[in-house]
């Protein structure tokens, strides 16, 4: 059944190629979402504005206080899936 089976599932060959690239790509979201050098960097720049004065100390600590949470949830290994956030905005998001 291999040749028979190959010649039948030809037709699904672009589907697994497209689904190989979505797993890829939902991988690396993930890798990125979990990353918080980009929280450490975005929280550096927070405290640059600050000294600056372009944003006021509530603007700053409210701002703080999120990048933080993110940064705590990714130490613990808690932070949300990217899958299931990507879920749970679907579901919002129906009529």
């Amino acid at each position: 059944m291999g040749l028979l089976g190959s010649l039948l599932g030809l037709p699904l060959a672009p589907l697994h190629g497209v689904a190989w690239v979505l797993e890829q790509v939902v991988q690396e979201a993930e890798r990125q979402y979990a990353d918080p050098a980009p929280l450490h960097r975005e929280l550096a720049e927070l405290e640059a504005d600050l000294l600056a004065g372009r944003i006021t100390e509530e603007e700053f600590g409210l701002r703080e206080d999120e990048l933080l949470d993110r940064l705590e949830e990714i130490a613990s290994g808690n932070g949300a899936d990217l899958a299931d956030f990507e879920g749970s905005a679907l579901q919002e998001g129906s009529p």
